[in-house]
């Protein structure tokens, strides 16, 4: 497994990453999108999503070809590579979608495994089983178990030419994910799909999308590649990418340009309520929204900028990383959707696991709302003060506030990091870039920091000089701290 991932620039649980596929010849650069492509169906060809959008690898259902009357013989003579006509890497699903969504399938774990093999899959899926979010958690466990049964048979089939992926499943029950997590670990497979998240995507239900990857990614350990299941819109790739997802495979694109559908950022537009264009693709600078509409190729072309707009976020969000600005980027998006919000807020609640891989040093953290208090970096600060070593007394002030107790030090004291001795006041995070008007969770967070280097320091007589903070931060420091 570690052989054929590498890990290279963090921000949050976000990677850049480069995964080996033998088979292909090829190493992808992650994070990035499979674009699903339909055997049958080739709105855009395969070898253009390479030569024109830079698709390093695609995704394709070994099942339709395997019941295919028109492609199965076809693909077993030429193999799928020159079937597709796709120079890169090419991913296989077994037909676990269907079996969700028409409750049974005519092909065995071990059969469809064969076949991929046989038509030259670089990377293998086995039959798992995809429990719905809301099934009862004795359902959960108990295809949870069948699914691991299919893993450890997968395990066989995998070879130095072919990868075999592992999905996790479990439900929406973190302590399933978890588990399902650490097995698929262990089998030795190469790839970890994150597995039944596409109910919960299309009923905007991204918290607990985040929630099951974080689950997922505790039991998998950080170094794993992983692969979130469905994930098609780039309004949620840089939520995703930021919890430890590095693949998606994308039938949004040509899903949506089917319905009249626009991508974008920050949601979906129906293309006969545009006037204008926002975005400077060659399908949106050639044409406007009615020329697109009336064209005889309405489908290939919003399908075209739908790719466009995708592959641009994934390339953002790499840049976002390098430049260690993935959770800005992250909190822009989400004042994008009230659901996204939600996302970003669950995202936040695992700022312990998110600051395992977190850099410590970066450029300039920006303070942007209340949920910037919560990010890892403040986790970070809060836990180094527990390691200082203090004098007998400490005098705790702003920047604007003047003060005649003797004391040994001075500190700045800043929201919402608390605390910060002079040494650290020109490093990363404490040199952040932080509005005037603050609002109160940075103040409360900056007295948990205070109470946390009081409660770690107790022979340490703290004085902190403030004004402007509000009651309910106030209130959170312990009697022993004396304020001015």
């Amino acid at each position: 497994m570690s052989e054929i991932f590498e890990a290279r620039d963090w921000d949050g649980a976000g990677r850049i990453g480069r995964l080996s596929v033998p088979r292909a010849g090829v190493t992808v650069e992650t994070p990035t999108i499979m674009p699903v492509v339909n055997p049958h169906i080739q709105t855009i060809p395969p070898r253009a999503l390479a030569e024109r959008f830079g698709a390093e690898i695609l995704i394709t259902n070994s099942y339709i070809l395997h019941g295919s009357e028109d492609l199965r013989e076809d693909v077993l003579d030429q193999g799928l590579h020159d079937l597709l006509d796709f120079p890169g890497a090419i991913m296989t699903d077994s037909g676990s979608f269907q079996l969700a969504e028409y409750g049974e399938i005519d092909v065995t774990n071990e059969e469809i495994l064969n076949f991929q093999r046989e038509i030259g899959s670089d990377i293998a899926t086995p039959v798992d089983i995809p429990t719905p979010p809301d099934a009862e958690r004795e359902t959960a466990k108990s295809e949870l178990e069948t699914t691991q049964e299919r893993l450890e048979a997968a395990a066989e089939f995998r070879s130095e030419e072919m990868l075999v992926s592992a999905p996790v499943q479990g439900s929406v029950y973190p302590e399933l994910r978890e588990a399902a997590g650490e097995h698929a670990a262990g089998t030795g497979l190469d790839v970890f799909p994150v597995g039944a998240v596409v109910p919960l995507m299309n009923e905007y239900r991204y918290g607990e999308m985040i929630d099951v990857v974080a689950a997922a990614k505790c039991g998998l350990g950080p170094a794993p590649p992983v692969h979130l299941f469905g994930a098609g819109h780039p309004m949620m790739f840089a939520l995703a990418v930021a919890a430890g997802c590095d693949l998606f495979d994308s039938a949004a694109y040509a899903i949506y340009a089917r319905d009249g559908r626009y991508l974008t950022v920050r949601g979906t537009e129906h293309l006969s309520d545009l006037d204008y264009f926002p975005c400077s693709c060659p399908v949106c600078a050639e044409h406007t929204p009615k020329e697109v509409e009336n064209h005889d190729e309405t489908e290939r072309l919003l399908s075209e900028h739908n790719l466009y707009i995708s592959f641009g976020e994934i390339r953002r969000i790499k840049q976002a990383i390098r430049s260690g600005t993935l959770l800005e980027l992250v909190e822009s998006r989400a004042r994008g959707h009230p659901a996204m919000l939600d996302g970003y807020r669950a995202l936040l609640s695992h700022a312990e696991q998110l600051e395992r891989t977190d850099p410590a040093s970066k450029s300039t953290f920006f303070y942007l709302s209340g949920e910037s208090a919560h990010r890892p970096e403040v986790l970070r600060h809060h836990r180094r003060l527990e390691r200082l070593s203090l004098p007998e007394s400490v005098l705790l002030a702003t920047n604007s506030t003047h003060s005649s107790v003797h004391t040994e030090e001075i500190w700045t004291v800043r929201p919402p990091f608390g605390p910060i001795p002079p040494e650290l006041s020109e490093t990363y995070p404490a040199n952040a870039e932080i509005p005037d008007r603050l609002d109160t969770e940075a103040y409360e967070m900056g007295a948990r920091g205070v109470a946390s280097l009081a409660s770690t320091h107790p022979d340490c007589e703290i004085t902190l000089a403030v004004e402007g903070w509000p009651e309910s931060a106030l209130a959170i420091l312990p009697e022993s701290i004396a304020r001015i």
